[in-house]
């Protein structure tokens, strides 16, 4: 009996650890497909979209909107530096344009800011009027900003917005999407993000701050 009670025990404990290893596995699988999906409700906003799944498990998703292509980018950010792990959506309206030097606006610099360029820029520029104290200015060319940066910011608040990018190439505006749980993460570490997908509210005012500013750089174009 007691070999026959050993080999129910073990059967018992190897039934636990299978239904365990499929519950584990069948939550990491949808971990990973909501991660993907982040941006999938905000498709609606754009059209011709493609999109890319990166290798840390987050979508890139580009398209048109306002007459204009977009490159949108989910970028997790947990470096132990900062109190809560983020997570980044850069919005890029990639389309040449006639500036004479390029201009980082960083929001609250920390140097651990590894989705931009910004710390690469070789000049910093005095403080600028009308734009938060604790907020820096980099360019590649040592010449004023336009004016329209003051602005942008005006628009969209101090809270959520991180960086915005005057470029040539095109112009680019960095947001808050989410923060790491403060109590998961400070008890357990988990930096677990993206698990909901981005509302098209939050989207949508970026779309049109960037179509809006391209305006501004632009007066003889006009938005789609």
């Amino acid at each position: 009996m007691d070999d026959i009670a050993l080999l129910l025990v073990a059967a018992l404990g190897l039934g636990i650890l299978g239904w365990q290893a499929r519950r584990l596995s069948r939550a990491s699988a949808a971990r990973r497909a909501a991660r993907a999906g982040f941006l999938d409700a905000c498709a609606t906003l754009l059209s011709d979209t493609r999109k890319r799944v990166e290798p840390d498990g987050f979508p890139r998703l580009a398209g048109a909107s306002g007459g204009a292509r977009f490159d949108l980018r989910v970028v997790p950010d947990t470096l132990t530096t900062r109190k809560l792990p983020a997570l980044w959506l850069l919005v890029t309206l990639t389309e040449p344009l006639p500036l004479p030097a390029t201009w980082h606006l960083m929001l609250r610099p920390r140097g651990t800011e590894t989705f931009s360029a910004f710390d690469r820029l070789p000049h910093i520029l005095p403080p600028q009027p009308g734009l938060p104290e604790d907020s820096q200015i980099r360019t590649d060319s040592g010449g004023t900003p336009p004016p329209v940066l003051a602005e942008i910011v005006a628009r969209l608040g101090e809270d959520r917005l991180k960086e915005v990018v005057l470029s040539p190439k095109g112009l680019r505006i960095t947001w808050l999407a989410e923060e790491a749980n403060r109590g998961r993460y400070l008890i357990f570490r988990d930096a677990e993000m993206g698990l909901e997908p981005l509302p098209p509210d939050t989207l949508a005012p970026l779309l049109d701050a960037l179509l809006d500013l391209r305006a501004g750089l632009q007066p003889e174009r006009r938005r789609a």
